[in-house]
């Protein structure tokens, strides 16, 4: 027997001694993604074959290092229940596949699969969760690590290895089409749930790919892959943190981003993907190009063959769909790259093989496991009703209980699956999906009669429409406006070739995901001036809105009488948002990221730098809502506020010292409700320049009515220094504000000296 085939040597072991055995050809083609795994077979009814392409590329490349997207499905991928991978046919196709590479492989080296999942997985079948910016609002690491759990089972059932998963970009910017792929515009928030998502899957047995390093969130203008227009500080203090808890989570692959910074694109970056992630962070595992943009670094380096070398120099070990890559021995051959480079890379590809027991179980035993089996949809429904946010509720008209009888409920969203699932979904059918018409209809109270009427299109008017929808609402007791945006690609578009939506694409269904930049932030026209027309009516107004991005309300907020804002929920949204508006349970969601009231103020982040001091002369400057707000259908109240300094695990470090803040927290009103108190801090002197407002710590408290707890949050010394920039002036904080926030309340602030 082979050393690399005993499978008690450790996996490093393993994979150093196959590379010993492999030719350039075989090297090469480990590093290699090139395929659309969804364009490599045609199916038949229950008959799967694989076209020619495939053939070909597992010749060429002496094997198949890493195959993409095998089980995708959705408009781009053009695969559906009749074409596509189904949970019934995915062991039959998954070992069929499998067994040609290893037939065709001189040394038996099985293909390592990787999928989408950036809240799910992206297949026929495939469970979802409501995505990164609804999971962010929920400020509850512990459910989001369940759901990925649940994730990482039917994703390991499939034999997936690699969950391509965003975990990393920060939302800096509300233009930006993928904000929804965020956890929040705050580093504390996000790091905490990246790291829960990626405990979460990895917990499973399969590896995740987080994305995107660094920087993508920030953009020129909220256009995607532009330039990040910022310094080392910055980066440091807001796009770093999600990446260094990822490293600390241990783990297993990054995904490089599109962006430059600075000048220099991060695919061509070795300070950030070898200096900083590896040697700063500790980053032992794979990095991941993202879709083309070795190739796109032509741009600077000229040809394919250059970029390819840079590329692999930089830090980047897998590349995907790029030519680049293909050409790596050339490189080696011509002396453009050491071919010692090149085996780094080989060995970390190996290695990942290894650990995931690919030579011990390279085929499937049983078909994938369905979302329901793999507990997906409840945990799904647990993240939806936490993420809902609460942002006005005047005379208390939420919840409806069973005070109005007639329900008006109008809008779009309220029967459109589509509209609440965001990007990157595959095709749903209905019985997976509750809309929120279903959810109304069949959570009603006894005696409560809920009644449909669209009032619009997506983003077109239509006169008989609104019609049928202001009569709908003359006869009803209150009236319920389901609005919003889309990331659907169900309704028609256009694709560029690494999947983004074309600028050009003219969707009929879709103002929000990859590609749907705006330089607007509001929902569209026809929706709102439906919205506009129903107030005038005088009934108790309720908007629900369901939102990819942070939109401008403004307009809408002051014509209705509720606002309750759902970052896309998912398919159990409609279930969801049903229990929040009867009052099954109480709203606890907290604002990921500030809402604008007007694109002219942006960026309106929370945590600016108090630099920052002038005002507008046209408008107010603060934004509509701000970071962390969020109300409830009860009271809360924080009493009894002590600080203690306390030891930390950091001593040898020469950060002895944290803050422990304890406090009563009660529950004041008539019903059961969950409190999330949040602790900030602001330096009050010392350089860099301070922010004005930061995120240490945060917690939920479920509450009965009437119910008081005591609560401690903890931040260490160290959280409350500035980052510090190698070579420039730090200095370390002797002074802080501690501020204790709930909802929309400041409860409490301390001068700490430290």
């Amino acid at each position: 027997m082979e050393k690399y085939q005993d499978a008690a040597l450790s996996p490093r072991e393993r994979a150093e001694d196959l590379l010993e055995k492999m030719t350039l050809k075989e090297k090469v083609g480990q590093l290699n993604q090139r395929l659309y795994g969804f364009r490599i077979y045609e199916r038949d009814g229950e008959n799967v074959t694989f076209t020619e392409e495939f053939r070909e590329e597992v010749e060429k490349m002496g094997g198949l290092g890493v195959l993409y997207g095998f089980y995708r499905a959705d408009p781009w991928a053009d695969k559906d229940e009749n074409t596509g991978i189904t949970t019934g046919l995915s062991r039959k196709a998954y070992n069929a596949l499998q067994k040609y590479v290893l037939d065709h492989s001189r040394l038996g080296i099985p293909v390592m699969m990787s999928s989408e999942c950036p809240h799910g997985h992206q297949a026929l079948g495939g469970g979802l969760l409501p995505v990164n910016l609804a999971a962010g609002a929920t400020f509850d690491p512990e459910a989001l690590k369940e759901g990925y759990e649940a994730c990482g089972r039917q994703l390991k059932s499939g034999h997936v290895e690699l969950a391509l998963m965003s975990a990393l970009d920060m939302l800096r910017d509300p233009r930006w089409g993928r904000s929804e792929e965020c956890y929040s515009e705050d580093p504390y928030l996000s790091s905490r749930m990246a790291a829960a998502a990626v405990t979460g899957m990895q917990s499973e047995g399969v590896s995740c790919v987080a994305k995107h390093f660094c920087g993508q969130g920030e953009t020129t203008g909220g256009v995607n892959a532009s330039a990040a227009r910022i310094g080392e500080q910055e980066l440091r203090e807001i796009h770093f943190p999600a990446m260094q808890a990822c490293c600390d989570a241990g783990v297993d692959g990054v995904m490089a981003a599109y962006n430059e910074i600075d000048g220099v694109y991060c695919h061509s970056n070795p300070w950030l993907l070898r200096d900083v992630l590896r040697e700063e962070m500790g980053f032992q595992g794979i990095v991941m190009a993202d879709g083309l943009a070795v190739d796109f670094l032509k741009n600077t380096e000229g040809d394919t063959l250059h970029a390819g070398a840079t590329a692999l120099k930089a830090g980047v070990d897998v590349g995907l769909w790029d030519e680049s890559f293909s050409r790596l021995g050339e490189a080696v051959e011509k002396g453009l790259v050491d071919e010692k480079l090149l085996d780094e890379a080989v060995l970390r590809v190996l290695e990942l093989k290894f650990k995931r027991g690919l030579f011990e179980h390279p085929y499937m035993e049983e078909n994938m496991l369905e979302a329901e089996e793999a507990g997906i949809n409840a945990a799904s429904l647990k993240l939806a009703r936490e993420s809902a946010v609460l942002l006005k509720n005047e005379k208390q008209v939420l919840p409806l209980k069973d005070h109005y009888k007639k329900i008006a409920l109008i809008g779009y969203h309220a029967a459109d699956r589509y509209a609440m699932l965001g990007d990157y979904t595959p095709p749903m059918p209905e019985s997976s999906c509750v809309t929120i018409l279903s959810g109304m209809k069949n959570e009603a109270p006894e005696g409560v009669s809920v009644e449909y009427a669209m009032g619009s299109g997506f983003n077109q008017a239509d006169g008989a429409e609104l019609e049928k929808a202001l009569k709908l609402a003359k006869e009803s007791d209150v009236i319920v406006v389901a609005a919003g945006g889309s990331s659907s690609r169900f309704g028609g578009a256009v694709f560029d070739g690494n999947g983004a939506v074309s600028k050009e694409s003219g969707s009929l269904s879709m103002d929000c995901g990859e590609g749907m930049d705006s330089a607007m932030c509001h929902i569209p026209a026809a929706q709102e001036e439906l919205i506009l027309e129903l107030s005038k009516l005088g009934k108790p107004l309720v908007v629900l809105l369901i939102a990819g991005r942070p939109y401008c309300i403004e307009e809408i907020e002051k014509a209705s009488d509720a606002v309750l804002y759902s970052f896309y929920p998912g398919p159990m949204g409609g279930k969801a948002l049903a229990d929040l508006v009867y009052g099954n349970c109480c709203p606890s969601g907290r604002l990921p990221a500030s809402l604008p009231r007007h694109v002219g103020q942006l960026p309106v982040y929370y945590n600016s730098r108090s630099s920052s001091t002038a005002a507008y002369r046209d408008m107010e400057s603060l934004p509509l809502h701000t970071f962390g707000e969020g109300l409830s259908y009860t009271g809360f109240s924080i009493s009894d506020v002590r600080t203690v300094f306390v030891e930390t695990e950091e001593k040898h470090l020469d950060r002895d010292s944290g803050i422990r803040v304890s406090f009563r927290i009660k529950n004041t009103g008539d019903q059961e409700g969950t409190a999330v108190p949040l602790l900030f801090s602001r330096r009050l002197q010392g350089s860099p320049v301070p922010r004005v407002k930061e995120l240490k710590a945060f917690t939920r408290v479920e509450l009965k009515a009437g119910e008081e707890k005591e609560v401690s949050l903890t931040v260490k010394r160290s959280a409350l220094d500035p980052v510090k920039v190698p070579g420039r002036r730090t200095d370390r904080a002797d002074r802080v504000l501690l501020m204790l926030t709930e909802g929309k309340d400041e409860c409490w602030k301390e001068e700490v000296i430290l």
